[in-house]
């Protein structure tokens, strides 16, 4: 049994775009985008580019950030809900306005999607579900 300092999280590859940042670990993704940015379809396709150079055949899950009020266009979803081995994601704000909005998108994405106040507790789920899913 080993005994030692708990493992630490790394980030394997930040990547700053114009709409903000995605930060890629080992199987999972987590996107903190910029006060009155819009995420339309274009800017979608860089950030399902960049899941296909890191998950490319691998299972993955994916946090969004919702620290910043920023647009999103709800089409995109109907891309993301393609992308067979994004087996999870998740929200995290503390806002109220952005659970509503979940709501409105979970319409629209009609895939495993959650919503959390809290970053750990969203964590432990995308990880659980990306788990879970590797053994079918």
């Amino acid at each position: 049994m080993k005994v030692g300092p708990a493992k630490k999280t790394i980030i394997v590859k930040e990547y700053n775009l114009e709409i903000g940042k995605i930060q890629v670990f080992d199987n999972y993704m987590v996107s903190i985008f910029e006060e009155g940015s819009t995420l339309t379809l274009e800017r979608a396709y860089q950030i399902i580019g960049i899941s296909e150079i890191h998950f490319r055949g691998r299972n993955f899950g994916f946090i969004s950030m919702r620290k910043n009020s920023y647009a999103i266009d709800p089409t995109i979803y109907n891309y993301l809900r393609e992308l067979e081995n994004l087996k999870a994601f998740a929200i995290v704000s503390v806002k109220e306005i952005d659970m509503h909005n979940f709501k409105i998108e979970k319409l629209f994405y009609k895939k495993s999607m959650k919503f959390f106040i809290k970053y750990d507790n969203a964590l432990t789920w995308v990880k659980r579900r990306v788990r879970a899913k590797k053994k079918i």
